[in-house]
This record gives C-alpha cells, structure tokens and sequence, in this order.
C-alpha cells in the first residue's frame, strides 16, 4: 500500500515508518518536525516526507494514498495544558479535517492515533472499548471528540480505524522523557533515584513503541470488515501497573538506584485500568511482545550506553513542554504552536 504516517518524526512515528516499509509499504511522512533536534542516539533515515503543518494539508496532497495513519498531535499533557485551544484545533478540528479530506481524496483506509487517556479517571475496574469516557484533559478530551467526528464518516468508501494507545515507553530516535516508564528509568540511571511525582497510587496500561507500531501495520494490514468504524485498546491487560510497581521494577533493575517519593506528590487524576483483548481477537496478527520489566531493561541499557546526565535527561532534548517553550522563546514558534520558519507549505524534503 501506499501509505501517508503523519507524525512520522516523531517518538512514535520513527519506530512505525521502518517497520512499514519493511512490511513492503510505500511510506510518505508528514511533519512539521519540531522535534527533529531532539535526537537520542542514531538519527532516524526519513522517508519521502512533507514539511508543513497537519493544519495545512489540503485534499490534492492526499490524492494517491491508499491510507493515512495519523499520528501527528499535540502528545501530552503538559503541552496540551500550554494552550487548550491550540490542543483542540490540531488534535480535534485538524485531526476530524484531516480524514475528511482523506475520504474526499479517495485515501479508503485511515487509522487514528487515540489514546487510553481518553477514559481519565475511571478508578480500578477494567475498561474495555465500550466503556464511558472521562478524561481529564484537553488532550484526552480532543480524542474523544476526534473519534466521535471520524465515525460519521465511516461507510462504504472510508474505513476509520480507533487506536486507543496505552501509555507509551521504550527507546526512540525522537526519545521522549516525560513518559512515566521513560522517566523514572530517567532519573534512575542519572540520579540514583527513581523519583515518583504522586502518590504511587495510579493505575496505568502501558506498551511498548514498538507494539503500537505493530498495532497499526495489523490494523492496516487486517480485512476491512475486521477494523471498519472500531475502536481498539492497544496494549495487554496483563501490562496495567500502579505507578508504584512500575518503581519497584525500576529500582530492582538499575543498581544502587532507590524509589523517593516528591515532596507533596498527591494522587494524580488520572487513574484507569484497561483490557485489550479485542485486538489480537479481530486481527489474529496482533501480538504484542514487550513487558514494562524488558522496557525498564531496554531504557536502562539505552542511557548507560550513551552516557546520559541528570542534565542531559531534564533538558528541552528530552521534555517535550521545555522544548516548546524554548522554541517559543526563540520565535521559531509563535503562540498556536505553528512554525515561523517554513518557507512555504508543502515544501517536499528527503
């Protein structure tokens, strides 16, 4: 297939485009590439991409793909929180646009980058895809809305496609710090303390990059009826964890590292636990391979080898909200998040 991964330098994105393309896709990237200086080990190879902002794409840009996964979003809470409005209009409106759009190109397939935050505070039952929603934050709250105008478009000649992410980990071209899993491996390895910022009490599903990025080929890979208009929690049931365990891993894995809790760490609001046995049951492909305990191995192995600082790790290289405002004190972005210094929309690059 010929296929459009927008978000495709991202955290996410550089895991899922070479497992695409050796999937025997034809890959095109899209992205605004805010991130392109935040590199942790070897740069990633881009693909044939466009440089512009997913505010922008028009239809004619759209017109020979087969499919669209659509990654490309204000991705996490900090962020989101920097701007609500701005979190709206790229996750929501320009998200619900872009698979509009989409099927008025004659793209058939579009897969969406949702999110298991989605359903917010929602206690300690486990959640399947037909539970209620309850998010906490704008970011949570824009898929929602995103999803729900996405499914009005679903019929014959367009098949959207629902995947709610658990909380994401593991090692990436485009490493992200601020992630629970990522950070406390973080702060283990540069500080000796595997800081937690609650309460420890939180419930969180979490998976692995590289079983989301499976996810996605099996979605676009899978018969229509198996995936037309269905929303998929993407992880394992078995993979909930209390921020607390998530430590107690941490600590056992990298030596002489110890749990400290933050002064005035209260409980956080969002706490849900979720069951993913939908999936791998509509796309028998479907398997994920990663436990949060090898992760913790991965990340530990990862920052040793590099060498990775305390001040490394706390820098705008690796936290996305540190990042955006260094841009925005640079004027390179202005206050909606949109780059100054595009030459034009559009402009092809690799």
């Amino acid at each position: 297939m010929r296929v459009l991964v927008t978000g495709h330098d991202g955290y996410i994105g550089t895991i899922l485009v070479p497992m695409l393309q050796a999937a025997g896709h034809d890959v095109v990237g899209l992205d605004n590439y805010l991130y392109e200086a935040c590199t942790f080990g070897e740069a990633p190879v881009d693909p044939p991409a466009l440089r512009m902002d997913v505010r922008d794409v028009t239809a004619a840009e759209l017109e020979g793909f087969d499919a669209v996964l659509h990654l490309a979003a204000i991705s996490n809470d900090p962020v989101g929180d920097l701007n609500p409005a701005t979190t709206y209009a790229i996750n929501h409106h320009a998200a619900s646009r872009l698979a509009a759009i989409a099927k008025e190109a004659g793209v058939t397939r579009f897969v969406f980058s949702s999110s298991c935050s989605l359903y917010g505070k929602s206690g300690d039952e486990f959640l399947d895809e037909r539970a209620a929603f309850n998010p906490v934050t704008p970011y949570g709250h824009s898929k929602v809305l995103a999803e729900q105008d996405m499914s009005q478009l679903a019929d014959d000649d367009f098949s959207p496609t629902y995947l709610r992410n658990a909380t994401a980990y593991g090692v990436s071209p485009r490493l992200r710090g601020d992630l629970v899993v990522n950070n406390l491996v973080g702060y283990a390895v540069t500080s000796g303390e595997v800081l937690i910022k609650s309460d420890g009490t939180p419930w969180r599903p979490l998976v692995h990059i590289e079983d989301i990025s499976r996810a996605f080929l099996a979605v676009l890979e899978a018969p229509r009826e198996a995936v037309h208009d269905e929303a998929f929690n993407v992880g394992a049931t078995s993979e909930n964890y209390r921020i607390s365990e998530v430590a107690a891993i941490v600590e056992e894995v990298v030596p002489g590292s110890r749990v400290r809790y933050a002064e005035g760490g209260g409980p956080d609001a969002r706490c849900y636990r979720v069951a993913c046995e939908k999936l791998p049951a509509a796309v028998a492909s479907f398997k994920t391979h990663w436990s949060v305990r090898r992760g913790v191995e991965e990340l530990y192995d990862a920052f040793v080898a590099s060498d990775l600082t305390l001040a490394e790790f706390e820098s705008s290289r690796f936290l996305r909200i540190k990042h955006v405002r260094q841009l925005q004190q640079e004027e390179i972005l202005d206050e909606d998040l949109r780059r100054r210094d595009f030459v034009a929309p559009g402009t092809a690059v690799g």
